[in-house]
């Protein structure tokens, strides 16, 4: 398999913009093995220019998200990526196994209450409630109200990474400010604690630094992984021979991982090239955008690991990656064994298709009829 060297025109309408778009997964790992080369300072800008207006409303709220462990590399990054780290190591993770377990039994039981009157959205009744709680409980700060953080989340997601015209791109920068506004909040109350946004301020990273990390770190601890989980949910229940073995006790490993090198919620991810490279054969030219697709390129009998590119790799490979496969795997098995004849009910749902981003909006199911 060989690199793709076409572009891929992220906007058709107003403002095509083109990446070089690299498919083959050993060249994927590649592009983040040399960071010297493909460097991460768009990974988070805006796919398309926002309008003056736009730019206005955030400017007023000093709206500013310096580099720092996504957009950042260097020294100053691998700092920072320690200090983050040491609130998601594997012990940490594996500690907090129950607790998912306890969280998914209790939405389960709220789920049984509502699912003999008709049809259920697990994306909603499940799927959205454990992953901010974990989140909350391992990095120390609270977080808010879970409809707020969930729009606040997918508006920001919108914003940067999706197509919005100049009229929603006002609204969706007005809840970018909202949630910027609570961040800061909540960096400037941290100051001497030992949350994970404490530690940062007591590490000497300034109030816009931490804002600007926790902004994306707030957004992938938990509406990312509840994307994962959606998708896990609805092709799981595609396959009904597969949701009996997982109600009789199954691992839900193996196919969670499928999911990932297939049909990640991050499923692509973006590069710039800072000076004249190749990459697969293809010539480069400095400040050409490169779009590495994370999953649904692995051949028949990749490696099991193939899978874990769905989280990046090397310098940049998410600190929650373990996190959230066990939360997806858990609630996946949970829900399977206490809603074994559960199949899926209506029609098919309608998706999130951002640049980098993509999940089912419902997961609508049903008890099967007797």
């Amino acid at each position: 398999m060989t690199t793709d060297a076409a572009t891929i025109t992220t906007d058709a309408s107003t403002h095509p913009r083109k990446y070089h778009v690299v498919r083959d997964p050993g060249e994927v790992r590649e592009a983040f093995r040399r960071v010297d080369e493909f460097e991460p300072t768009n990974a988070l800008t805006s796919v398309i220019p926002l309008s003056v207006a736009t730019l206005r409303v955030l400017s007023r709220a000093r709206f500013t998200l310096p580099p720092v462990l996504a957009s950042a590399t260097g020294d100053r990054h691998r700092t920072v990526r320690k200090m983050v780290a040491a609130f998601f190591t594997p012990a940490k993770v594996a500690a907090v196994g129950p607790r998912v377990t306890e969280l998914t039994r209790q939405r389960c039981e709220t789920a049984a209450a509502t699912l003999g009157s008709g049809p259920i959205d697990l994306a909603d009744i499940i799927g959205r409630h454990i992953p901010p709680v974990i989140m909350q409980e391992l990095t120390g700060f609270d977080c808010p109200d879970l409809m707020l953080l969930k729009r606040w989340s997918r508006d920001s997601l919108e914003l940067f990474w999706g197509w919005p015209d100049e009229e929603r791109q006002l609204e969706l920068a007005t809840s970018a400010v909202e949630f910027y506004a609570w961040l800061r909040e909540t960096v400037t109350a941290s100051k001497g604690d030992d949350s994970l946004f404490g530690v940062l301020n007591a590490a000497g990273l300034s109030t816009a630094e931490i804002c600007s990390l926790g902004y994306f770190l707030v957004i992938a601890g938990q509406e990312t992984t509840a994307q994962l989980i959606n998708i896990a949910f609805y092709r799981a229940l595609q396959n009904r021979a597969l949701w009996h073995e997982l109600s009789q006790g199954a691992s839900a490993s193996a196919f969670v991982r499928g999911v990932l090198a297939s049909e990640s919620s991050v499923h692509t991810w973006r590069r710039v090239v800072a000076t004249d490279s190749t990459l697969g054969g293809v010539d480069l030219p400095a400040g050409a955008e490169v779009l590495l697709e994370l999953s649904g390129h692995h051949p028949a009998g990749a490696a099991p690991t193939a899978y874990s590119l769905a989280f990046g790799h090397g310098l940049h490979r998410c600190l929650g990656a373990k996190l959230a496969e066990l939360e997806t795997i858990t609630v996946l098995e949970e829900t399977a064994r206490a809603f074994p004849t559960l199949v899926l009910a209506g029609r098919d749902p309608e998706w999130i298709r951002l640049l980098s981003f993509q999940t089912p909006t419902t997961v609508m199911a049903a008890l099967e009829p007797t």
